[in-house]
């Protein structure tokens, strides 16, 4: 989340007219994330998110996000509900940009993960696996493996300014990956985004997802790959070291509501290298082209370059789970 597109006191008064969210008594911009533009709109009662589409997220892919999340309620998964305007569409048009209004779900991110909290994120991602196999809907992972070789080239030697082997690492790395990468691991629907504030807990228990604006079809097993990246890794003075007892709780969670094939625990180390690579790339990219003008909190890509050597010296499941 954050806020590129700034709103008024005339924007609210519209939102106002066309949905029947009750009158917004405040408003107030959302500085975390890097994807969209985000507000907080209170009313007397209840609260939302207005989102405004800005940079990656495609008009096209809309429906998908809307109508998953709402099939996601459906299924009693805790997520954001969009909310419908009166002519009965999930989004509308506020300056020349398309958005949407959700729920807002109740709780907060933890800021530090202990291995109980990733085996009960474990649990809840396996659960919002097996509700998305009941959903009948389908969108290409426009991050996928195919894509970061155009990520590369864009970002090009410019990389040098955060790092000056960072292109070589980069190249290198894609190039092993792309020749290891499994094929027909178990699909679905995958958040594909689970990072520590896309969380939320509430009173020291799991309590929901937010932002699925990256949602879409893939490997489940990449999931977890995903998620081992974002949240199995403990800080200490600028360093990022990894954290087994969280990655094995993790996965422990998971395959207590959903057991993992041997091929998919063979494909763990190089999903969990494409993860590592996925970031890099896409952090190395908005380090370099974020508006200077942008309410935001930049993440750093220096964080990536750690964990992939680390993946890097990794193999097996064993390195992951015993």
């Amino acid at each position: 989340m954050a806020v590129y597109t700034k709103i008024n006191s005339k924007h609210i008064n519209y939102i106002e007219k066309n949905y029947n969210i009750g009158k917004i008594k405040s408003f107030a911009g959302i500085k975390k994330g890097i994807e969209n533009t985000n507000y907080l709109l209170k009313t007397k009662n209840k609260r939302f998110i207005l989102t405004l589409f800005e940079k990656r997220v495609q008009k096209k892919d809309l429906p998908f996000f809307m109508n998953l999340m709402d099939k996601m309620n459906k299924q009693k998964i805790n997520c954001p509900k969009p909310q419908r305007n009166k002519k009965g569409s999930f989004l509308i048009k506020i300056k020349n940009k398309t958005g949407s209004i959700v729920s807002f779900v109740e709780g907060k991110d933890k800021l530090k993960l202990n291995h109980k909290n990733c085996y009960e994120i474990g649990k809840n991602i396996a659960k919002l696996h097996r509700a998305s196999k009941k959903i009948k809907l389908y969108r290409k992972n426009s991050l996928s493996l195919k894509e970061w070789p155009k990520l590369l080239s864009k970002i090009g030697n410019k990389s040098k300014v955060i790092n000056t082997n960072l292109n070589s690492l980069m190249k290198n790395s894609l190039l092993q990956i792309k020749n290891k990468w499994p094929k027909n691991l178990p699909r679905g629907i995958i958040h594909a985004d689970l990072f520590i504030d896309n969380i939320f807990f509430k009173k020291n228990k799991f309590n929901g997802y937010i932002d699925f604006y990256f949602a879409c079809n893939d490997f489940l097993m990449y999931e977890i790959a995903i998620c081992i990246n974002a949240l199995c890794f403990d800080k200490r003075n600028n360093k990022f070291i990894f954290n087994k007892k969280k990655s094995r709780n993790l996965i422990r969670g998971y395959s207590k509501i959903r057991s993992l094939s041997s091929k998919e625990k063979r494909s763990l180390n190089i999903l969990c290298r494409g993860a590592a690579l996925r970031y890099l790339l896409t952090r190395t990219y908005d380090y370099l082209n974020t508006p200077k003008n942008a309410v935001i909190r930049i993440k750093n890509p220096r964080e990536y370059i750690q964990k992939l050597k680390v993946h890097n010296k990794f193999s097996d499941f064993k390195n992951y789970y015993n």
